[in-house]
């Protein structure tokens, strides 16, 4: 028991210095957009859609071009029909004749002589035969075929519709995978900001409780040498106290973030996450853009939103299937081809003699009656087309509104930002001077705890303005390709 035990600390012991010599994972806003390429899932989702249209444009361009294959087969007869045709039995009333060869009258001869020639040849003809079935391919026990097959569609008013469902489909795939990447950059940039302003607010909720306590002290003192009442030291505390929830709340607040964070990001728990990329909410003047990929302003027209060019590609393919529909009722010409080689041995490995068997053909197919088959097909077409030009109105119209919501959000946010500078300064100043007046007897207990509250509110608003400020700044870079319903 002594050995298991000294076992398990020794390894407790390997486990936490492991740990305590993990390096933290300093991280920048870059480096966390760099990242979540790779991390996301729905990222990836997207790139297997991409995959998988092309593969379908692959496989419809494939239909119009020429198609060729091989084939080799080998074929053992056990027992055939055309058997009996290639030797006698003892059933047959006269014996086979020999020597059957062309008959050819001689009139030189002498009459015994012709007439011999005259029953030989009767005798050929009514017993014997001019084939050989056994050098016919009928009952042969082996037979081996060496095959090519070659086809190749002339005219099919079908290929240009389709090809342009095709191209459509990737066209809808690639702006998936564009909006599942800004989706992605999104949720990163906002996880990353939730950490900085947990971290900043869980600050000022530490800095006021600092506060707190350092005015209880005080007042714990005076009251201890007679200057202050037992009712200001019991409004001390309480104010000290009350604080106490709401660093607990900041701590709780920030650790979800981060949490929330290393999720999207995949990284490892162990790890102390270090995050360089300040908030921004301790600068004088508008805070430059977090991140290189955020410096400029993205295409916010209503064309280039990526909702409205995936619903542009939608109409494009219901285009294709609408062609594609109509010209099922026109003829289409194909040319086909077929050679074998073919041998039939009297071994299996024993070749003899192959024989060439070589066809070509080309074959018109033209509908005539169809039951109704092809007007409900262009009819179920012509349903999806329309449906699909509803769905880019709709498509156009959110997005206008979406623009519109941004533009007048990204100039709140600036507006609030540029608003709440002045008022930090403003209130440390009437925080210090509380505290100035209570030392001096001129103020009381209370006027203190409510400038402390209004100066860690400013400070609060400030790094929530600066936050939602660079957010609404990410947010109009990357509208062009967001989808609908995360741009506000």
């Amino acid at each position: 028991m002594k050995r298991i035990a000294f076992t398990v600390a020794l390894a407790l012991v390997v486990a936490l210095r492991g740990n305590a010599q993990q390096q933290p994972v300093r991280l920048s806003l870059a480096d966390a957009l760099a990242r979540i390429e790779n991390a996301s899932p729905t990222v990836g989702l997207a790139r297997t859609g991409v995959a998988g249209a092309h593969a379908d444009w692959l496989r419809t361009r494939s239909s119009g071009l020429p198609q060729l294959s091989g084939s080799a087969s080998y074929t053992r007869t056990l027992a055939s029909q055309f058997s009996g045709f290639a030797s006698s039995t003892s059933s047959d009333s006269f014996a086979k004749p020999v020597n059957c060869g062309h008959y050819a009258p001689l009139p030189g001869l002498p009459i015994a002589a012709r007439i011999d020639s005259l029953e030989r040849g009767l005798d050929c003809a009514a017993n014997g035969s001019s084939l050989d079935f056994s050098s016919l391919p009928f009952g042969r026990k082996n037979n081996w075929t060496l095959g090519l097959a070659a086809s190749q569609s002339l005219f099919d008013p079908k290929m240009g519709g389709l090809m342009s469902t095709a191209r459509a489909g990737e066209e809808r795939a690639a702006v998936e995978l564009d909006a599942q990447r800004a989706q992605a950059k999104l949720d990163v940039a906002q996880a990353y900001l939730d950490v900085q302003l947990g971290q900043r607010l869980l600050e000022i909720a530490d800095s006021t409780l600092a506060q707190a306590q350092r005015t209880f002290e005080q007042t714990r003192l005076e009251r201890q040498v007679g200057n202050a009442a037992e009712f200001d030291q019991l409004r001390a505390s309480v104010a000290r106290d009350n604080q106490n929830p709401v660093v607990i709340q900041r701590r709780a607040q920030r650790d979800q973030a981060v949490l929330r964070l290393r999720q999207l990001l995949d990284l490892p728990n162990g790890a102390p996450l270090v995050l360089v990329t300040p908030l921004g909410d301790t600068a004088t003047s508008v805070p430059a853009p977090l991140a290189p990929q955020f410096a400029g302003i993205s295409d916010t027209t209503v064309a280039e939103r990526a909702p409205v060019r995936e619903a542009s590609a939608s109409l494009r393919a219901s285009d294709g299937q609408v062609s594609a529909a109509k010209a099922t009722r026109l003829p289409t010409l194909s040319v086909s081809s077929a050679f074998a080689e073919i041998d039939y041995p009297s071994q299996i490995f024993s070749f003899d003699k192959f024989l060439t068997d070589w066809t070509v053909g080309v074959r018109l197919d033209v509908p005539i009656l169809t039951g109704g088959r092809n007007r409900a097909g262009v009819l179920a077409a012509e349903a999806t087309r329309d449906a699909s030009a509803f769905r880019l109105k709709q498509a156009q119209q959110q997005a206008q509104r979406e623009v519109q919501d941004v533009t007048l959000l990204l100039a709140s946010a600036q507006s609030v930002w540029l608003a709440v500078q002045g008022t930090v300064a403003q209130a440390a100043r009437a925080y210090s001077i509380a505290e100035l007046r209570y030392r001096n007897g001129l103020s009381t207990l209370t006027e203190v705890g409510e400038a402390r509250l209004q100066l860690g509110q400013a400070q609060a608003n400030r790094a929530q303005a600066a936050r939602d400020f660079q957010m609404a700044r990410i947010r109009v870079a990357l509208l062009r390709d967001l989808p609908f319903g995360v741009s506000g």
